[in-house]
C-alpha cells in the first residue's frame, strides 16, 4: 500500500514539474522487493540481523555484525581528518538534500595508513554516529580456494547490504583489491578484483561502504576512482598523543603525571600501541587495589612497548633493566628501577655496569 501511494506522488510530482524528485522516489520503489525481504528478516528475528551471507562451501558467516553505540566509541584524530570525516558523515545525512540540488555522491571512504591508526574504529564510530549495525567483511571465508566462489560470496555480501540498513566495512582491503597485472597474478585475483568493482558500481549511492588498508600502495588503480571520500591516517603526532594519553587513562591519571613527557617519550607509537599500554598500566593499578597508575609503572611499559616496537627481545628482568636504564636514563635511576622490580640498587648496578662491560660476572646479578 505505501509503494502504491508513493507512486502516485512520484507521478503527481512528475506532472508538476518536479522531475527531480519524482525520480528519486521511483529509484527507491525498484527496491521494494529487498525492502520487502529485509522486513521479513526482521520478522523472523526482532532485533537483529537475520540470515546473514555465508560461504557456499564453509556455510560460514562472510560478515560479522556489530552495534556500536555513541557513548561507547570514542575517537581521537588530527583536526584536519576530523573535518573531512564530518563532511563524509553530512553528505550521509544530507543525501536527499544533496541529491535534489544534483549534487550528491556515493556513500563510499576508503581509509589507509599504517596499523593501529585508527581505521577499524573511525569505522564503528561513523556506525555508531548513524545508529547503524556496522558488517564487517570476514576476508578468511569470503575468499574463498574453489574457482569462482570468491566472487560469488562478493555478490552475497553486496546484495545483502543493499537489502539492511547497515554500514557495510571491507577490512584489510588489500587482500580483495590488489592491484591487477603483476608477475604473481592469476586469473581468479583477477576476477576477484573485477567482481569487487562491479559489486561497487552496482551499489546505490545511499548504501554507505567503508574500506581500511594497511597497505594503499597494492591497491588496484581503478579501486581508488570508486571512492569519493579517502582518508590518509597517519601516526599521532605529539598533540594527538598528549590527548590520547590523557583519553585512555581516563581518570586513572596521577597529579604527579607528566602527560606532556608521556607524549614526547612515545613518539612513533601507534594510538592502539598507547591504548594497549593504558590497558596494561591500570590494569596493573586495578589488581594492587590502587586508586591510579603510578608514574614509575606507565614509563616502564611503555618503555618495554618501545623496545618491542624497535625489534628488541627482552628476554629477562636484568635486559628490562638494561634498557629501560639506556632508553630513558634521567627517570630510571637506579633507585626507581630497584623500586619497580622489588631488588637491591647494588643488583641494578651489577646488571648496568655489565651491560657497559665494567660488570664482574661474579657479581650478584639482577634476575
Amino acid at each position: 500500500m505505501a509503494a502504491n501511494y508513493a507512486g502516485l506522488l512520484a507521478d503527481k510530482l512528475e506532472r508538476s514539474g518536479s522531475r527531480r524528485e519524482a525520480s528519486a522516489i521511483r529509484e527507491r520503489l525498484a527496491r521494494v522487493p529487498a525492502a520487502l525481504i529485509s522486513a521479513q528478516r526482521g520478522a523472523q528475528a526482532p532485533g537483529s540481523l537475520g540470515g546473514l551471507p555465508v560461504d557456499g562451501d564453509s556455510r560460514l558467516n562472510t560478515v560479522d555484525v556489530s552495534r556500536p553505540s555513541v557513548g561507547e566509541v570514542q575517537l581521537l584524530l588530527p583536526s584536519g581528518l576530523q573535518a573531512r570525516l564530518q563532511e563524509f558523515l553530512s553528505s550521509v545525512l544530507h543525501h536527499d538534500k544533496l541529491q535534489a540540488a544534483g549534487v550528491s555522491q556515493p556513500h563510499r571512504l576508503v581509509m589507509h595508513g599504517p596499523p593501529g591508526t585508527g581505521k577499524t574504529q573511525t569505522a564503528r564510530w561513523i556506525a555508531a554516529q548513524l545508529h547503524l549495525p556496522l558488517l564487517t567483511v570476514r576476508c578468511d571465508t569470503l575468499i574463498s580456494s574453489l574457482l569462482g566462489q570468491t566472487s560469488r560470496n562478493l555478490r552475497r555480501v553486496f546484495d545483502y547490504a543493499q537489502e539492511v540498513p547497515c554500514v557495510l566495512f571491507l577490512d584489510e582491503f588489500d587482500a580483495l583489491a590488489t592491484a591487477r597485472g603483476n608477475e604473481r597474478d592469476v586469473g581468479e585475483l583477477q576476477r576477484v578484483v573485477i567482481a569487487l568493482l562491479q559489486n561497487i558500481d552496482a551499489l546505490p549511492d545511499e548504501t554507505i561502504l567503508l574500506a581500511a588498508t594497511n597497505h594503499d600502495q597494492l591497491l588496484d588503480y581503478a579501486i581508488w576512482r570508486r571512492f569519493t571520500f579517502r582518508l590518509a591516517m597517519p601516526m599521532p603526532d605529539q598533540e594527538l598523543r598528549e590527548q590520547l594519553w590523557a583519553q585512555f587513562l581516563g581518570a586513572y591519571v596521577p597529579s604527579q603525571l607528566s602527560v606532556d613527557q608521556l607524549a614526547q617519550r612515545s613518539s612513533g607509537l601507534s594510538g592502539a600501541a598507547i591504548e594497549q599500554v593504558c590497558l596494561d598500566a591500570k590494569r596493573a593499578a586495578i589488581l594492587a587495589a590502587k586508586p591510579q597508575v603510578e608514574e614509575t609503572e606507565v614509563f616502564r611499559r611503555l618503555g618495554l612497548m618501545m623496545a618491542m616496537m624497535e625489534g628488541q627481545r627482552l628476554h629477562s628482568l636484568k635486559s628490562e633493566i638494561q634498557w629501560l636504564r639506556r632508553w630513558h636514563p634521567r627517570f630510571f635511576s637506579q633507585r626507581v628501577l630497584a623500586a619497580a622490580y622489588g631488588v637491591s640498587q647494588r643488583q641494578i648496578r651489577n646488571a648496568i655496569e655489565e651491560e657497559d662491560g665494567h660488570g664482574d660476572q661474579g657479581d650478584e646479578s639482577a634476575t
